[in-house]
């Protein structure tokens, strides 16, 4: 049977499994957009108003499905427009698969009408990338790509596709299609009796959760881990929602603006397992001050970060949720009740003098900590959050309470302003049952808002809350802080948001006193379609604690 390129290609997403796809059309990706009208029953193609927001939509959609997501825009500065996303992607860990158009193969280098060289542009920034030429090519690629991106540690391929590439015929048979698994290496057992003597003779045991736990759906055995060893748990920013953030072994947010005792105990911990993370300088402050007196044990599925940053005792490459189910049966039975109680200790100190600032009414005006400690009441902390970048992000990621896994999504590793709109399409399409809230910046709200028509065409109801507080509010809080008030360039003069998502044909609304706070919420929540929430906030709230930048962790000041 012969087939064009361009089918072959539509028939072997849906052999992967793919149900929706992100995209743009242009002159250069056209005759897979044809092939994809004829595969619109099975294929769903979203279609975004900037190829960015089709990247971050894909990233959104993995997050959530545990799945590649899949993106697809022409070439030239279609191709160009999803190299942020692809950037954010690698950065993350985050499995998607991108296809991008290009010129016909005899027109390649000779600088034809919107052609770039798609693959040295994202060579960098990909585990994969390749341009395909002849449609002969097509299935094997494809079946190669989505095995890269979601083996081992997950991360974005690049499918670069000539023009006649997806026009010319060649055969085709459904065996060109079949799907592999790859195999993973047998883990050291060696190594893992050596992490389980030292966790089951420490004294001070902490146990950090980075986002491999999540990739590995390693969360039921994060947890038996931790209740049988009596051990104190603390997340990375991407590891929120892997541990109940309410549980009592639960110590909270690692990091820059994480808890006061997480931090500070870090560094009086003599036993440290750290799991799916890679100590992200975010997370350790500065590193010749990090876990000296600890005997660390990292276990991570890409060799290459062991031992990268943090010098470790036991090095453990391999799957979290294999490693982990192999780990449980040697650990004793134990109870660390006075080392949590340290912990403890930390948290009330840190709560009188920052939590119940942030969250007390000394006015009608409102903190974003008001704003997501409502809101993570309002929902049981069964809501998925997807946070942009900046101080709500941080505040979201502490006030949450989130109950469920796989309830945060935010770009941690490139700090992407303009994440949040389009992930969030991708994470509601990905699992339409449950509540998806993007909570938004002001800044960031306008480097995507366009996909507040996505949202409409689509009929997603998502949740969008932006607090406003007319300043680029962490590069604000940075000036104030460390460049003595020199406000350089962050103030905001904005638009009228609730006209704007109005033009979209969204219901908008907007809140700017405490006592009208709730209700707003309520009104939010309880709409059955797109909602739109501009919440005005304080102007110079700033997000505490915080590690100064080139502190050590334990260095962290409440104000």
């Amino acid at each position: 049977m012969k087939l064009s390129g361009a089918e072959i290609l539509m028939r072997s997403l849906i052999a992967e499994g793919v149900e929706t796809i992100f995209g743009y059309p242009g002159g250069a990706i056209m005759p897979a957009y044809d092939a994809l009208y004829h595969y619109k029953n099975k294929l769903r193609h979203v279609l975004v108003r900037h190829e960015q927001g089709a990247a971050h939509a894909a990233e959104g959609y993995a997050r959530i499905a545990g799945k590649p997501g899949v993106c697809i825009a022409t070439s030239g500065p279609g191709a160009t427009n999803l190299v942020t996303g692809i950037a954010d992607a690698m950065m993350d860990s985050v499995p998607i698969v991108c296809i991008t158009g290009q010129v016909a193969a005899h027109l390649v280098g000779t600088d034809a009408f919107q052609e770039t060289d798609v693959i040295g542009i994202t060579t960098p920034i990909t585990k994969w990338s390749y341009q395909i030429t002849k449609p002969q090519e097509v299935a094997e690629i494809v079946n190669k790509a989505f095995n890269i991106a979601k083996s081992g540690r997950p991360g974005p391929v690049v499918i670069d596709i000539t023009k006649n590439a997806q026009i010319e015929q060649c055969d085709f048979f459904l065996g060109m299609q079949s799907p592999t698994t790859p195999k993973r290496a047998p883990i050291n057992k060696k190594l893992l009796k050596q992490a389980a003597d030292l966790l089951n003779n420490a004294k001070r045991p902490f146990i950090l959760v980075g986002h491999g736990v999540q990739v590995a759906n390693a969360e039921k055995e994060v947890l038996e881990l931790a209740l049988k060893g009596g051990f104190p748990v603390a997340t990375t920013i991407h590891g929120l929602s892997s541990f109940p953030s309410n549980h009592p072994l639960y110590v909270g947010l690692l990091g820059m603006h994480g808890r006061y005792g997480a931090n500070v105990l870090t560094n009086k911990a003599d036993v440290i397992l750290a799991i799916g993370m890679r100590f992200d300088d975010r997370v350790t402050g500065r590193v010749s001050d990090y876990a000296k007196d600890a005997n660390i044990i990292h276990i991570d599925i890409d060799e290459a970060e062991l031992g990268k940053i943090i010098d470790v005792l036991v090095a453990i490459r391999a799957d979290a949720k294999d490693a982990l189910m192999q780990l449980i049966p040697l650990i004793k039975k134990n109870n660390h009740a006075m080392w949590v109680k340290e912990f403890r200790h930390f948290d009330d100190i840190e709560y009188e003098k920052v939590t119940t600032k942030e969250l007390k009414s000394e006015s009608d005006k409102i903190k974003m900590a008001q704003v997501i400690h409502l809101l993570s009441d309002k929902t049981k902390g069964d809501a998925v959050i997807v946070a942009d970048v900046g101080q709500h992000q941080m505040i979201a990621a502490r006030y949450y309470d989130f109950q469920k896994p796989r309830s945060f999504i935010t770009s941690g590793g490139l700090g992407t302003m303009g994440y949040a709109l389009p992930a969030s399409i991708g994470a509601k399409i990905a699992n339409p049952r449950r509540e998806v809230i993007a909570v938004i910046g002001d800044g960031s709200f306008q480097m995507t808002l366009q996909e507040l028509a996505t949202i409409h065409q689509e009929e997603l109801p998502i949740k969008i809350m932006v607090l406003n507080n007319n300043f680029l509010g962490m590069v604000r809080q940075w000036q104030q802080l460390f460049f003595e008030k020199r406000y350089s360039f962050v103030d905001l003069v904005n638009p009228d948001f609730v006209q704007v998502a109005k033009g979209f044909f969204i219901d908008a609304h907007r809140v700017e006193k405490y006592s009208e706070l709730s209700d707003a919420l309520d009104k939010m929540l309880k709409a059955l379609g797109p909602y739109f929430l501009e919440v005005k906030v304080e102007k110079e709230g700033n997000v505490f604690p915080m590690v100064p930048s080139g502190a050590a962790c334990d260095e962290i000041v409440l104000e």
